[in-house]
């Protein structure tokens, strides 16, 4: 299986960042096993975004985008499963936070590979184990690609690119794997 890892987000140079976050969740560790009630209802989850804590983001911060993708999936490109923007006082988000429909004034849910909102991890049978990496970016300028109905409806490679001026970030990988 061929890692798209240069494709992440977090390599994109409009991405990149000096300072850090420290990014963790309750859940599972960096570089451990997601549990299986984050993955989709078809790969035998219940579909729930896991809870995410990080270190308050830089003096500065107007916005925080959260990105998660699989670099191995059988795809182009990594496969995004979540794009949100989140209130720059934030520091955490609880189990489900992300799920479509889920919404609040300081999570605003933006389309993903299929839909908006979070996707669990899905990787094909006997495909071995896939990386998800949660990326979050702490930015000095709120993103905006025009009408608050066309950033939500706007693809997640065209949000990344819109997004520039990160003070700080951070990231979180997790492991999935489907028998």
């Amino acid at each position: 299986m061929e890692s798209r890892q240069a494709g992440l987000a977090w390599h994109a140079p409009n991405l990149a960042a000096a300072g850090t976050l420290a990014l963790t969740s309750p859940d599972f560790d960096d570089g451990g096993a997601i549990p299986g009630v984050h993955a989709v209802e078809r790969a035998g989850g219940a579909n729930l975004s896991p809870a995410l804590a990080w270190t308050a983001p830089p003096d500065g911060t107007a916005q925080l985008l959260l990105v998660v993708e699989d670099p191995d999936a059988p795809t182009p490109r990594p496969f995004v499963h979540c794009v949100a923007l989140l209130a720059p006082a934030m520091t955490g988000l609880e189990q489900g936070a992300l799920g479509d429909g889920a919404a609040s004034a300081d999570v605003r849910l933006l389309r993903s590979g299929i839909g908006s909102g979070y996707f669990g991890p899905a990787p094909p049978k006997s495909h071995g184990p896939h990386r998800y990496v949660f990326q979050l970016f702490a930015l000095a300028a709120p993103l905006t690609t025009g009408p608050r109905a066309a950033l939500e409806k706007a693809r997640p490679r065209d949000v990344l690119a819109a997004a520039s001026g990160v003070l700080a970030r951070g990231r979180l990988d997790g492991l999935y794997a489907r028998t």
